[in-house]
C-alpha cells in the first residue's frame, strides 16, 4: 500500500557551486516521483518534498550522501495523499531553484555560515531545555515569533510576541524601528516551523544588540513531536503545502477565528485574488457560501460560489 509522506528540512552551509546541486536535485526528485519546493543558495539548502515513503526514504539516503548533507535534520509528517501516478496531493510541481537567500531576510550581506550552521546565531534550545528554561525564568523569557503574523493566528506559543508581518522581508525594518528594544536585555526564545527562520532571526537579532537570544532547534515541528498538547505550543501549526495547518495530537486547541462568522476554526486558504498571496482563516460554511477575499480585495470582483 501506497504510504504518502512529506519531508520538511535545511542545513545551512557553504556551496561551491549551487547550480549543480541544482540541477543534481531536480534530477534525483523527478527521477523518484517526488514533488515539492527546494531552494540553494551559497549559504545551503531549504526543502519541502513529498511523496511515497520507499521514495522519500531513497531520497534522504541519497541527500545525505553528499558530505555537506551528511548531518540534515530531516522532519516527517503524514501526506495528504498520491495521485494515480503515485505523486503527493500535497504539492502541484516539483519546483528546484537557486536563490541568493534559502529564506528571504532580505539581509545576504549579514548571513554568515560555514561547516557548524549559521555565525553569530542564538543558542539552540532542545525542545525539552526549553521548557526547564521557562521553568526557571518563568514570565520573563519572550517567545518571538519568527513566523508571517497570519501563521501565529491559528498557533502559537503562548504570550508569544508576534510582529507584524507579513513576510520575511519585513523583519530587518521591525527589528530596525525600536518597538522591540525593550526586550534587549529579557531572555528571547525565536521560534518558526522547522528551525531555519528563527536560526537566521535570532543572529540579526544579536547583531542589533539582544543580550540573551534562543532559537528552538527543529522548531515547532520538533517541539510538537515531543510534546503534543502538553507543552507550551497551543493550536495548530500552519504548513505551506495543500495541506495548510497540522495538528500534533487530537483535540487541539482552536484559536483561529473564522473573519466572516468569527466562529472558531483552524480552516486556512488562500485570498480569492489569484494574485493576492494573503492567507484567510475562514470556516468551512463561510467558504461554502462564498470564495473569501482579503480587506483590499473583498470588493475587486464579484464573489462567486465556493465548492
Amino acid at each position: 500500500m501506497a504510504i504518502p509522506k512529506i519531508l520538511l528540512y535545511y542545513i545551512f552551509t557553504p556551496l561551491a557551486d549551487p547550480e549543480a546541486i541544482r540541477l543534481w536535485q531536480r534530477d534525483l526528485c523527478a527521477g523518484l516521483g517526488l514533488r515539492g519546493r527546494i531552494l540553494i543558495s551559497a549559504d545551503g539548502l531549504n526543502g519541502t518534498v513529498g511523496g511515497d515513503l520507499p521514495a522519500i526514504k531513497k531520497y534522504v539516503r541519497k541527500t545525505r550522501d553528499y558530505p555537506a548533507f551528511k548531518n540534515i535534520d530531516f522532519k516527517w509528517s503524514e501526506g495528504t495523499g498520491l495521485d494515480a501516478s503515485g505523486h503527493s496531493l500535497d504539492f502541484p510541481r516539483l519546483v528546484v531553484k537557486v536563490r541568493e537567500e534559502i529564506v528571504s531576510f532580505g539581509a545576504p550581506g549579514e548571513l554568515r555560515v560555514d561547516e557548524t550552521g549559521v555565525i553569530g546565531g542564538g543558542t539552540k534550545l532542545a525542545p525539552a531545555a526549553l521548557n526547564a528554561l521557562v521553568a526557571a525564568q518563568g514570565d520573563d523569557v519572550v517567545f518571538f515569533d519568527g513566523r508571517n503574523k497570519f501563521e501565529a493566528e491559528i498557533g502559537r506559543f503562548r504570550n508569544a510576541v508576534v510582529p507584524d508581518v507579513a513576510n520575511t522581508r519585513e523583519f530587518v525594518a521591525e527589528l530596525d524601528s525600536g518597538k522591540y528594544d525593550h526586550l534587549k536585555n529579557r531572555p528571547v526564545v525565536t521560534y518558526c516551523t522547522g528551525g531555519i527562520r528563527c536560526e537566521v532571526l535570532s543572529g540579526l537579532m544579536k547583531a542589533r544588540g539582544f543580550g540573551e537570544v534562543y532559537q528552538l532547534d527543529g522548531g515547532i515541528v520538533r517541539y510538537g513531536e515531543a510534546f503534543g498538547n502538553e507543552g507550551l505550543w497551543s493550536g495548530s501549526l500552519y504548513v505551506f503545502d495543500q495541506r495548510m495547518s497540522l495538528d500534533f495530537a487530537p483535540d487541539a486547541a482552536v484559536l483561529g477565528v473564522c473573519q466572516v462568522c468569527a466562529a472558531p476554526t483552524t480552516n486556512m486558504l488562500n485570498c480569492r485574488q489569484a494574485s493576492c498571496r494573503e492567507q484567510l482563516v475562514v470556516c468551512p460554511e463561510c467558504v461554502a457560501l462564498a470564495a473569501p477575499a482579503c480587506a483590499a480585495h473583498a470588493h475587486a470582483d464579484k464573489p462567486r460560489s465556493a465548492a
